[in-house]
């Protein structure tokens, strides 16, 4: 009889902190500087230096425990957790163990339409390890140190998802959240968001965990789906065979599309972690954690139920709009200044702001409209001043060339003709010039129609407003029969 197993996922999430200078010295932080250049004796670990802890790393990190419902811990402590490796110049890394400075927690995801709480384990402070590149020269590797100190929060959460789906879900939720309290870039192409996880199956209905193993550094969406979903399938063939799953830490290959042993997985005690000497416990004061949470900005989850209630939107759209900060930032400078329905606003945002920057390559923080002119786009369409044929042209070359929608109307000639006085004139040259077809109408041939209203918009050169040479031409029609 085949066994039906069931996948236990938990992910562990690595969020490089938006801090000037590392966590434990004034080296900078810049991404994409010539290697080994932003590395000080702090960061080398070289004798006689000592470690002081960057205060900013530690608000960051209350300022994330706060937002998932965290317990923050009023002492917490340093250790060194010791490994050799060639990116690793001090032999050990500052991290935290015993008493990590978030305990607890959870985030809502949407799992098939339901909401499911993830529950969060902890989430640590400590500092990153330099980089290995194998990839620079042929047979051997290079080390860029620019990264070690950096400083990180380690979130962990409980093994609560149970698909790649619930995963990439909850990582997409972390991610936005890191960004909305601007702790973090979120750049995974610069491994400033990346994450391990932890895999594990069981027999369907039990509740006993099974090994697990471990894939290390994603640092996309999409490959930690492929990389879960191929190590489900690895393990139910492994276990399937009668086998047992080993415990170790795997990579992935996405290039391949499967993950690949790269040591046996370590436990606790291999590190031998033991508190930093260098180190005080970090204090942190009832005061300091109620001016942290009077400062918290607006979070994503409070943002969507704001924005259905106020302003009537689909659970869809608000989604989309709140998948970024900026993006929903910007949306609400343009309605504050609008004269239409703040749904056609959401609609031009989402169908023709959003194509041109997917189009353009172009994250929404850096999209070179502003709202104020956008504003004025979405108002000149309402007022009938434009077609939203036209306001797509003039969309544009707003994009292009960072001129208003009112200079390139005027520029171009873009203003759409509404007077009925002069569609009045136009509908009665196309019927005068084209009676033969006005004829075969009356005769029933209705999809002429169509063919008068085009005729009547090229004889306004595109001018006409045609909801208003719909209306006029219908009354024509009419009279005529």
């Amino acid at each position: 009889m085949d066994i039906e197993y069931e996948s236990v996922i938990g992910l562990e999430v690595h969020v490089q902190l938006k801090t000037k200078s590392k966590i434990f010295s004034q080296a900078s932080t810049n991404f994409g500087a010539n290697p080994n250049t932003q590395a000080c004796a702090v960061d080398l670990g070289l004798p006689g230096v000592l470690p002081v802890l960057n205060k900013e790393a530690v608000r960051m990190a209350i300022t994330f425990g706060l937002a998932v419902g965290a317990r923050i811990e009023n002492n917490s402590i340093f250790a060194r957790k010791n490994y050799f490796y060639p990116d690793l110049p001090k032999g050990y890394q500052i991290s935290q163990y015993e008493i990590p400075i978030v305990s607890g927690g959870s985030l809502d995801i949407n799992a098939n339409g339901e909401l499911k709480k993830i529950r969060i384990t902890r989430a640590h402070l400590e500092e990153d390890a330099g980089k290995s590149i194998h990839d620079l020269y042929e047979n051997e590797s290079a080390i860029d140190l620019n990264r070690a100190g950096t400083p990180l929060i380690e979130i962990v959460s409980e093994p609560d998802m149970r698909s790649s789906k619930e995963a990439v879900e909850y990582l997409k939720k972390i991610h936005n959240l890191v960004r909305y309290l601007d702790i973090c870039d979120g750049n995974m192409q610069e491994g400033s968001f990346r994450c391990d996880a932890n895999v594990s199956l069981r027999a369907k209905g039990s509740n006993e965990l099974g090994i697990r193993t471990e894939i290390k550094n994603l640092n996309s969406f999409k490959f930690v789906e492929q990389a879960i979903n191929f190590e489900i399938s690895r393990q139910t063939q492994v276990l399937s065979k009668g086998n047992n799953v080993v415990q170790e830490t795997r990579l992935y290959d996405p290039n391949k599309n499967q993950t690949r042993s790269m040591r046996s997985k370590e436990e606790a005690n291999d590190y031998r972690y033991f508190p930093d000497p260098d180190l005080l416990p970090v204090e942190i004061t009832k005061e300091t954690i109620t001016k942290i949470m009077e400062n918290m900005p607006e979070l994503p989850d409070k943002r969507k139920t704001r924005f259905m209630d106020e302003y009537g939107l689909e659970e869809y759209d608000v989604d989309i709009l709140i998948s970024e900060k900026s993006l929903s930032n910007y949306f609400e400078k343009v309605v504050k200044k609008v004269t239409c329905d703040v749904k056609f606003v959401a609609n031009w945002m989402i169908t023709e702001l959003l194509a041109l920057s997917n189009k353009h390559s172009i994250l929404p923080a850096n999209i070179p409209v502003s709202p104020s002119d956008f504003s004025c786009l979405i108002n000149a369409i309402s007022d009938k001043r434009i077609s939203s044929k036209q306001a797509k042209t003039i969309l544009e070359k707003m994009w292009k060339s960072g001129k208003s929608p009112d200079e390139i109307i005027d520029e171009e000639g873009f203003s759409q003709i509404s007077d009925e006085g002069q569609i009045n004139k136009l509908v009665d040259n196309v019927l005068k010039n084209h009676y033969k077809s006005v004829e075969e109408y009356k005769n029933g041939k209705d999809k002429l129609f169509g063919f008068f209203v085009g005729e009547i918009i090229k004889e306004s050169k595109g001018k006409a407003n045609p909801q208003i040479v719909t209306q006029i031409l219908k009354e024509k029609l009419k009279d005529d029969n």
